[in-house]
């Protein structure tokens, strides 16, 4: 009887243990652990955000968040896409390499630094969003909708009618999980790309490198029936380990938007110091503008020299 009841404990908390390990993505990946972290909603709190930061230590197969109903739930990629869409343009031959230029046709844009000529390179880092229309209508819905299939990112819905705005407003929905995993395929060189096109990319999402670390990612920002909804996701590789990062956030009322497109920012980076990985200096409301041509975390906000800051409606390097 007392080994009958041993067992019947055992498979219990065998049992409870497992559902605790959800898997990031179904299929065949294997199942990670999942740690609830109080701290990062702290960090939210603090700053009078709801949301998510979603943190995967790659070396322990091993998700960090505050909140993971909400890092399973779907929001618009806003400029996240951008990673997507500059890998389609790459393999498709829309854009040569990251020195392609992109002439401006001399109409007024939404930002003063969008109204010049931009090289690829320069189009990604400063968010230029009608380059990447304009890349997007040359790929074309056929070939765009074949390679998001390929590709195997989040749940895009594209037509003939949205072929340039899809990932900035109607149903288009991608998860931090969806984030991570599609983030992770690209560093391990999983996804069915070329190698040439692996190696640009790389280029073109360096955030900040020097001898502790290198950070890549790409930030977005949507507004959807007046509500703002922000990102900021990538990866970066530290003491020859590699963490991956998405945060999704959504600003309380109140809230003073001219620090929306930073904020999710310093969140990520306050969150990947108080799990230990590691310690970006600056990394308070930090980045310098893309008007003074210079990217780093070393300049906080009173240093930005009085240049607005306001993510894909603004003009920070590091907000849009």
């Amino acid at each position: 009887m007392k080994a009958l009841y041993f067992a019947m404990i055992i498979t219990l908390v065998f049992s409870c243990t497992k559902r605790r390990e959800v898997s990031d993505k179904t299929g065949d990946h294997a199942v990670a652990a999942e740690v609830v972290v109080p701290e990062f909603q702290s960090i939210l709190d603090t700053n009078h955000l709801n949301g998510a930061i979603l943190i995967y230590d790659f070396a322990n197969d091993k998700y960090y968040a505050n909140d993971f109903d909400w890092a399973r739930k779907g929001q618009l990629p806003a400029s996240t896409f951008k990673i997507a869409n500059s890998i389609i343009a790459l393999e498709t031959g829309v854009v040569e390499n990251d020195s392609t230029l992109f002439e401006w046709d001399g109409e007024k844009r939404a930002l003063k630094v969008w109204e010049q000529d931009l090289i690829f390179r320069d189009a990604f880092q400063y968010s230029c969003v009608p380059c990447y229309q304009q890349v997007a209508r040359k790929i074309g819905v056929k070939a765009m909708n074949a390679y998001l299939t390929k590709l195997d990112y989040g749940n895009m819905q594209v037509d003939s009618t949205n072929i340039d705005r899809f990932w900035l407003e109607g149903a288009s929905r991608i998860s931090p999980f969806q984030q991570i995993d599609f983030l992770k395929r690209f560093y391990q060189s999983e996804l069915p790309i070329a190698a040439r096109t692996v190696n640009i990319m790389k280029r073109l999402m360096v955030i900040e490198q020097n001898d502790k670390y290198v950070l890549r990612g790409k930030t977005g920002w949507s507004i959807r029936n007046g509500n703002n909804n922000g990102w900021f996701v990538g990866y970066i590789e530290a003491g020859g380990k590699v963490h991956f990062f998405a945060t999704n956030v959504a600003p309380e009322e109140q809230f003073d938007m001219e620090i929306f497109s930073m904020i999710r920012k310093e969140a990520t980076y306050k969150a990947l110091e108080e799990l230990g990985f590691c310690s970006i200096p600056g990394s308070g409301i930090a980045g310098t503008c893309v008007e003074c041509f210079g990217f780093g975390f070393t300049s906080r906000r009173k240093e930005n020299r009085g240049h607005a800051l306001a993510g894909d409606q603004g003009i920070c390097s590091l907000a849009n």
